[in-house]
């Protein structure tokens, strides 16, 4: 369809009129060239018409017609015979003077008024969040920050919509929330990420509270993604639990309080000692300046001489406990060094657990 002189014409064309125009115009071309191209288009008809030609032939012989001929120079128009058939429904150009004059002696009429129809799509979604917003008492305490200058980064555009930068603010409604994580997840297109690529993909366009542990909680619970996925990790196994001691202060476990304030006698840190046995702890005052041999006399002078040498000690993997000096000590001791790994802290909770209720002591005993 296009717009020729102010006027739009719109030409319904079919393939069998279309078909039987070009042959009207074909023979009356050769019979208005004389005697001579009568006589040939005789010999065409008596020898060279197909079995398709002489269909059309039976058909037009039953019309009142007058034949013109058209020149090939004048048709400027792509033949219709050479286009394909989904093709032929409708065409718009802007025609030759000659050719409508041509239409118009086939019977073939225009369409000078036609009725056309605008549509307009309009995202329900976010009108559906714009009304919820109105609802959501969370938004509504943005908005009233937002009057006296305490939101930044929010702001409200001409509709009412409450907006974080460039990412629409979705209420705490569930129906809402459902859609936005089912379409970024569930969606042919999406292919079932990860909760990190789902919230990055999210972050894009929305936000709300909580909004990174809403999407990982829903892909955990994503069955497909559970029955497709791989794990790429060896499997772990069971915890292995200590052994309970036969006999008080055969095993130990040690570690380090830090960052306390400096005292009067240039102390800054404790070094917690505990019986696995019966629960016993030594708090030794140290600094964390001092090196190995200065805390090796501390352990012999606090802990050897007066529960004996341990047959294991539990510690973490800090830096006093796993030098060189450290470990060819207890191996001429014949004490056996076993390391907590990390995110393990259940490995010595029970240090862990003392080295909390001293700082609770300290904290409550603190001036404020």
């Amino acid at each position: 369809m296009m717009a020729a002189g102010g006027v739009v014409i719109v030409v319904v064309v079919l393939v069998g009129v279309l078909l039987l125009a070009i042959l009207l115009l074909v023979v009356g071309g050769i019979l208005e060239g004389g005697e001579a191209e009568a006589a040939e288009l005789g010999a065409l008809l008596a020898n060279k018409l197909n079995m398709r030609q002489r269909r059309w032939l039976e058909l037009i012989k039953d019309y009142d017609m007058e034949i013109h001929y058209h020149p090939g120079n004048a048709n400027v128009v792509a033949d219709a015979l050479s286009r394909k058939s989904y093709a032929n429904m409708a065409l718009g150009f802007q025609m030759p003077h000659e050719l409508c004059e041509e239409f118009e002696r086939l019977s073939l009429g225009f369409l000078h008024h036609t009725t056309a129809a605008a549509f307009e799509a309009e995202p329900t979604l976010e009108q559906e969040i714009w009304e919820h917003q109105k609802h959501d008492e969370k938004l509504q305490e943005i908005r009233e920050l937002l009057k006296i200058g305490k939101a930044p980064n929010f702001r409200e555009d001409e509709q009412g919509t409450l907006w974080y930068k460039n990412r629409i603010c979705v209420p705490n409604v569930d129906s809402i929330r459902k859609i936005i994580l089912s379409e970024a997840h569930d969606m042919a297109y999406s292919i079932h990420p990860d909760s990190t690529k789902m919230y990055y993909d999210l972050k894009e366009r929305f936000w709300w509270y909580c909004m990174k542990r809403v999407v990982a909680d829903y892909v955990a619970i994503c069955d497909t993604c559970q029955r497709v996925k791989a794990e790429h990790q060896r499997p772990v196994g069971l915890l292995q639990p200590l052994k309970v001691p036969e006999w008080k202060w055969e095993e130990i476990t040690m570690d380090f309080i830090v960052g306390l304030p400096r005292t009067q006698k240039d102390y800054n840190s404790i070094r917690v000692v505990v019986d696995r046995l019966t629960k016993v702890a030594h708090f030794i005052p140290v600094n964390t300046t001092y090196s190995g041999g200065k805390l090796l006399e501390l352990y012999i002078s606090r802990i050897v001489c007066l529960h004996g040498v341990p047959k294991r000690i539990i510690s973490d993997s800090a830096s006093q406990f796993t030098s060189r000096f450290w470990e060819q000590l207890h191996d001429s001791l014949d004490t056996k060094l076993r390391f907590s790994t990390a995110y393990h802290p259940q490995t010595d909770r029970q240090t862990e657990r003392t080295n909390q209720i001293l700082e609770d002591m300290f904290v409550a005993e603190s001036p404020i």
